[in-house]
């Protein structure tokens, strides 16, 4: 028979051991050691075992952790340890042989429960320890929303984000000490909620309100981001977008960022993708990550530099978006670097970086495609088309 991991990661609820099934709590009785967050501590009777308070912050307490190794072990974690819990993070850190997870009951699921909704079509995010912004792609009309919030000032900063987003009707039930003595629910208006709550705490949200709803297909509106100029137009961008053709996991490096649209666009087609931003100018590099933060992907990367020097040790991206300083040098440089099969979009607007992308065109391949956009405009006391100039775009591979 294998030897049993050092370590056992047990799912705690606020019922404390009642609420374990038969195997987290043999697990407890047969640790040396239980080392876990001063609350989990206090919600277990003396079982023996030398006690560990893990420290703040978090990351501190690994190494810790890693001094246990060879003495039977339990870290407690809330509810079900993967599910924006520290089981990630715990795992990565050992080999597979190393540990097992004993989850229970999570927060999302005790708050579905109560709720009466059904987890699969509930949206659950973490915000204990990301922005408020990050629920922006998820804000429309009748949505229902779990989050999880870091303590009871976090309620209010929630209800004052969706009251300046536009969405102060939203319905917010807080739920506190969810499956515990202490389980308490207080409702009211996101404009309105009153009250004073204390952690562990959660909110179901039910979106309600004006506010403005980012639409599910790419290009946006040009006023949704801040800009200087520098900015893919909306019609162009769902161009490029589709000539990008995002997957999830995949990894865009847009570069020339301006004012960081298309990296922003790739990053709200999927949860899983990834994306880097290359940017010379310090000041729209900036932009870029305002923006990113307001439209609730505060995981683009920004990389200020110019390409090809800034690219320097980046991972591979399996997309590459030239929307500024497309020039020979870099054409160059992307295919010596570039694995095969990496899909490459280039814009061109003047007829030097025309010439440029025709000449590729003609070497490797891949679709060259002119773009010519008008827009009703006053003529005299009349309307006419107004041209903008035109752009060519290279889609292929180096």
């Amino acid at each position: 028979m294998a030897e049993a991991p050092w370590l056992t990661i047990v799912g705690l609820g606020e019922d404390g051991p009642e609420g374990l099934p038969p195997a987290s709590r043999a697990a407890l009785e047969a640790a040396e050691v239980v080392y876990g967050a001063p609350r989990h501590l206090s919600l277990l009777p003396d079982v023996g075992a030398e006690r560990i308070e893990w420290p703040v912050p978090f990351s501190d307490g690994l190494e810790t952790l890693d001094a246990l190794r060879g003495r039977r072990t339990v870290v407690l974690a809330s509810g079900d340890p993967f599910w924006f819990g520290v089981g990630r993070v715990i795992a990565a850190r050992l080999t597979p042989g190393e540990w097992r997870a004993l989850p229970g009951p999570s927060t999302f699921s005790l708050a579905a429960a109560r709720m009466g909704w059904a987890l699969e079509t509930t949206v659950c995010i973490g915000l204990h320890a990301a922005p408020l912004s990050r629920l922006r792609p998820h804000l429309a009309k009748g949505r229902r929303i779990v989050v999880l919030l870091r303590d009871g000032e976090a309620v209010f900063d929630l209800c004052g984000w969706l009251t300046a987003s536009g969405f102060a009707e939203t319905r917010v039930t807080v739920l506190e000490a969810l499956g515990g003595p202490r389980e308490r629910r207080t409702e009211g208006a996101a404009g309105k909620l009153c009250g004073d709550f204390a952690h562990p705490v959660c909110a179901a949200l039910e979106i309600a309100g004006t506010g403005s709803v980012l639409p599910s297909s790419s290009g946006l509106n040009d006023d949704v981001f801040d800009h200087d100029g520098q900015i893919t137009k909306r019609p162009v961008r769902a161009l490029t977008l589709s000539a990008l053709a995002p997957r999830a996991g995949e990894l865009l490096w847009d570069i020339g960022g301006g004012s960081g649209s298309v990296g922003i666009e790739w990053l709200l087609s999927h949860p899983l993708t990834e994306a880097i931003s290359i940017e010379a100018q310090p000041e729209r590099a900036a932009r870029i990550r305002d923006n990113a933060m307001q439209l609730g992907v505060d995981r683009l990367r920004v990389v200020e530099g110019r390409a090809p020097e800034a690219l320097g040790v980046l991972p591979a991206p399996d997309a590459v978006f030239v929307g500024g300083g497309l020039s020979e040098a870099l054409l160059t440089a992307l295919a010596e670097r570039l694995a095969p099969g990496t899909r490459l979009v280039a814009n061109a607007v003047t007829l030097e970086s025309e010439a440029l992308l025709a000449d590729w065109h003609a070497r490797c391949g891949g679709d060259l495609m002119r773009i010519e956009l008008a827009q009703a405009a006053p003529l005299g006391t009349k309307r006419g088309w107004q041209g903008a100039y035109p752009v060519v775009q290279w889609r292929g591979t180096l």
